[in-house]
């Protein structure tokens, strides 16, 4: 019921615009009205989240390390994974951010007979959570396109990296096949692995169907069901120059593919998938560890009534000796 539920969520939400453009023929609700109240949710929780966890008090230095921190000088420092200064602070969070370097280091644990416990190389999750956030930038960036008034040099870049293989017409883009492999395999890996199954809630799958969903309707526009690109590029740049306006001719599934996107960007902020500001804002990633260099003291401290152990024994002297209890002064 776990993953049934979040299934059955986004299906509703695409009969939602079926039935809402279609027959009600609401393509401005659909079209202008629900993106744009997308967009200030997605920047006003943005803002929220992110001044929540800046203003957030960290007195104390707490990275999560596995490494040997510095000490004696004729004792090697492990400078990436227990860094004592902003320097190997920012490679960490440059490997961390761009190639996932703490999810390469995973583990598999598994339980033979004995009872044995062995290690071993899990690399398969890495390569999938690389794929897809790497397929999902560049599938972004050549989005761009339908945003600026011509297309940008980078964008161009992107797409000509993006369809090298010169497969098929329209050219196939790698991206869109791995990040639909991705998103197949972490939800695969959900429902199969018992422990991960166990843990996952409802908020762990329905960003997978989302994004599924997102990625198919772009694929089926794209090489299939083909939508009338002239008119999408007309409608999203009167979305961009804030003057709005319906554009006859373009498909329904284009509306159901920008109604998910909406849904992905309100939702983004208040779900587990703002990791990706969070990631910056972490202390057990974005501090140093230098505890044994520097004193660290809680600069929130207020002062506190304390009852000394010289004065809990002056108050209660008498009836400690009474009860056999050594006293520091007869």
């Amino acid at each position: 019921m776990k993953a049934f539920l979040p299934f059955l969520a986004v299906i509703f939400l695409v009969l939602l615009v079926i039935v809402g453009v279609k027959t009600a023929s609401l393509y401005f609700l659909f079209g202008v009205v629900v993106p744009y109240a997308a967009l200030l949710t997605f920047l006003a929780g943005v803002v929220y989240r992110t001044v929540k966890w800046g203003t957030t008090p960290v007195p104390f230095h707490i990275p999560t390390t596995c490494g040997q921190q510095k000490t004696l000088p004729w004792i090697k420092q492990s400078k990436i994974e227990n860094p004592s200064g902003t320097g190997g602070v920012i490679v960490r969070m440059l490997l961390e951010v761009f190639m996932f370097r703490s999810l390469f280091r995973n583990l598999k644990t598994e339980m033979h007979e004995g009872p044995k416990i062995t290690y071993g190389s899990d690399k398969w999750l890495w390569l999938a959570g690389l794929s897809f956030h790497w397929s999902f930038l560049f599938i972004v960036i050549r989005h761009l396109r339908f945003f600026t008034q011509g297309v940008p040099m980078p964008v161009q870049i992107v797409e000509g990296l993006d369809s090298f293989l010169q497969i098929g017409l329209p050219l196939v883009y790698i991206t869109d096949v791995l990040f639909l492999a991705a998103v197949t395999y972490l939800f695969i890996r959900r429902v199969t692995i018992p422990q991960v199954k166990y843990i996952s809630l409802a908020a762990d799958y329905f960003p997978l169907f989302l994004l599924l969903a997102i990625g198919c309707s772009g694929v089926l526009m794209r090489y299939f069901l083909r939508v009338d690109i002239v008119s999408v590029k007309t409608f999203t740049m009167g979305l961009v120059s804030l003057r709005p306006k319906i554009v006859p001719g373009i498909s329904t599934l284009f509306y159901i593919h920008l109604f998910l996107i909406s849904t992905l960007f309100a939702y983004f902020p208040w779900s587990k998938l703002m990791h990706m500001g969070g990631v910056f804002l972490s202390p057990t990633r974005n501090l140093a560890n230098n505890s044994r260099i520097k004193r660290h003291i809680n600069p929130w401290n207020y002062p506190v009534k304390v009852h000394t152990y010289a004065e809990y024994e002056e108050d209660f002297r008498e009836k400690m000796k009474m009860a056999g209890v050594p006293v520091e002064k007869e």
